[in-house]
């Protein structure tokens, strides 16, 4: 006899203790599943109250109410076993469970035995992880229930569970104990936070390699879309056994849910396995960030996008950004769901769609130039937004004409070059706020990640703005997408962008200002900020690794300890950066990934060091 069993996954588009929209989710993803004659059903990780609760999971209220709003769910689901993620709050410890339904009964609710503790999770603060093999009975909400480390029997399936982290530490995975006691399923609920290539490492890694290794059916299922603010989530759902893929989703999807789910023959050879689904990088930042985007959007409630456009290529990436998540949602939602989430009137094109949700202004002083006011010009009327140009000389010299008062001496470039450079963009962001207040619109402040790492950028000037859409990615990148998005997405009012040398335009023309000249060459910036900062490598072994590449060792020397030192002194600018997006394997939010102290000894030592090598 050959047991035959229609397994699934379902991930789900949720927000933070927002009961309505989980729960909708929910019983929409299982009555779906129950159409499709599904047995066995699983969701994402703490799917029912959201993964980003933070601080919230150390409440008692959370995890009890949770609970009771699983109650509500068992009757949905008869005829089917359903595991579903919530937190379990016992004797004033909260762990993190996925509690198995079947037939519209509880039947246990497997605990979480390793907490995610690197990067940007920080479960140890709110979670206790469970012991393995350890099985408990306690009175939760009324009901007497088997938690901890359970194995289930679903319709005739030995099943157990690895929850997200549990199958990345591979000397500590529950799947070898699993495997022990002869499973043959396990389902992997995950919140598993999107980085470019981490898609491709889980499906080799946890599905393919962890099938192969235990022997068994395995079942990966991932968060989907901007959960909480920061994270993105791609909506991966990869079904693998004994070492092949059978079955992957479509990710970044701009629904409430996705379904998935095939049949598993467990008593049989494998017969049909899918190659391994590889999507270009330039392609997957345009998929992560329309849909970031997209929910940051609809779930902050705001009514669109407010943009100081530049010209430059940070502000042009924004503005594209934007018209690519109205091209993308509105294609895969039709424009009546996309209009009804965004809560705007009825359209049927992309551009008016655009100049629906995205305003953009040209600040204008007398150091721009004609080249910038055009880029950003053709690029605003090119893909639909509403365009505004304004001069703000009379503002900046009212605020110099003062200040030079108070000093009795007049400002001139040679004595107060960067207090001259910031009071022209601080003075833009009063306006452009004025402008993002008026149309309830969120203002996009277009800092990205290299200038996060020297702090080249003007705190309350650039840096205005309730969100970083990408301070998460480098220079280097955003300006190689931008041309790929003019070629193969056909954005060709970035042509004037691409054209240009990246310049902020706060010296007069005359000075010939550019980024890399304030800086360094961008591709030396992204070589030492992965070796200092992702790699955590101190300045010699930087300067030792980089110096096959670099031979003039002195120009190598000082753009490291350029680096260093600029990094040290603007810790504080980055602990003000707007909500950015998680798009790389790191990032300088300190809130999400990087910490650093805010005062320390800026190296000194280390780079006095490396001024004595050869």
């Amino acid at each position: 006899m050959n047991r035959i069993v229609k397994i699934g996954g379902a991930t789900l588009n949720q927000i933070p203790f927002d009961w309505n929209n989980n729960i909708s989710n929910l019983l929409e993803a299982i009555e779906a599943a129950k159409a499709e004659n599904i047995n066995i059903l699983c969701f994402p990780e703490l799917c029912l109250t959201g993964y980003g609760c933070e601080d919230l999971f150390l409440s008692d209220w959370l995890s009890e109410k949770a609970f009771q709003k699983l109650l509500l769910i068992l009757p949905y689901c008869i005829n089917i076993s359903v595991c579903i993620g919530l937190p379990i709050r016992i004797e004033g410890i909260t762990y993190n469970g996925v509690a198995v339904i079947d037939d519209g009964e509880i039947k246990g609710i497997t605990l979480k035995q390793n907490l995610a503790r690197d990067g940007v999770h920080y479960e140890p603060r709110w979670f206790n992880p469970w012991k393995p093999s350890e099985i408990k009975q306690f009175e939760i909400g009324g009901h007497q229930i088997s938690v901890g480390d359970l194995v289930y029997n679903l319709h005739g399936i030995k099943t157990g569970f690895e929850i997200c982290e549990d199958s990345w530490l591979k000397e500590r995975r529950p799947g070898y104990r699993l495997k022990e006691q002869g499973i043959e399923l396990i389902l992997n609920p995950s919140a598993s936070h999107f980085a470019f290539g981490k898609s491709e490492l889980r499906e080799k890694e946890v599905v393919m390699d962890g099938s192969k290794i235990l022997n068994c059916a395995y079942v990966f299922v991932n968060h989907l879309g901007n959960e909480a603010g920061r994270m993105v989530y791609d909506g991966d759902i990869i079904i693998g056994q004994q070492g092949k893929t059978i079955a992957v989703n479509e990710r970044f999807s701009f629904k409430n849910f996705n379904l998935l789910a095939c049949d598993i023959a467990f008593d049989e050879a494998l017969k049909t396995t899918v190659d391994p689904v590889r999507k270009e990088k330039n392609e997957v930042f345009a998929r992560a960030a329309s849909l970031a985007l997209y929910d940051y959007l609809r779930k902050s409630k705001a009514k669109g996008f407010v943009l100081s456009l530049s010209g430059g290529a940070d502000s042009s990436c924004c503005a594209v950004l934007v018209a690519e998540m109205v091209r993308r949602a509105s294609k895969e939602l039709g424009w009546k769901k996309f209009c009804e989430q965004l809560k705007i009137p009825s359209v049927k094109s992309e551009k008016e769609a655009v100049g629906m949700l995205l305003t953009c202004a040209y600040q204008a002083t007398k150091n721009s130039s004609k080249a910038t006011l055009a880029a950003a010009q053709e690029l605003a009327q090119s893909i639909g937004a509403k365009f505004h140009c304004w001069n703000i000389d009379d503002e900046v010299n009212s605020y110099e004409r003062k200040i030079e008062v108070v000093l009795g001496r007049a400002l001139t470039w040679e004595t107060d070059d960067i207090a001259k450079q910031n009071i022209q963009a601080r003075t833009r962001s009063p306006i452009i706020w004025l402008l993002a207040n008026v149309k309830q619109s969120i203002l996009l402040t277009t800092s990205n990640r290299s200038e996060g790492d020297v702090g080249y950028a003007t705190m309350d000037g650039d840096t205005s703005g309730s969100l970083a859409p990408i301070a998460g990615v480098d220079k280097p990148f955003i300006i190689q997408w931008m041309k790929w998005a003019e070629s193969e997405l056909g954005y060709s009012g970035l042509s004037y962008v691409n054209n240009l040398q990246p310049t902020a335009e706060l010296r007069p023309q005359e000075r010939a200002q550019t980024d890399e000249k304030d800086l360094m060459p961008y591709s030396l910036l992204l070589a030492i900020e992965k070796l200092a900062i992702r790699d955590r490598k101190n300045p010699i072994d930087v300067y030792k690794v980089l110096l096959d590449q670099h031979p003039d060792r002195e120009i190598l020397k000082n753009y490291i300890k350029k680096f260093y030192r600029l990094w040290s002194a603007n810790q504080w600018k980055r602990e003000r950066i707007a909500p950015s997006f998680h798009f790389d394997d790191m990032n300088v939010d300190p809130r999400s990934w990087c910490r650093f102290p805010i005062l320390s000894g800026s190296f000194v030592e280390e780079l006095a060091e490396l001024d004595q090598l050869p």
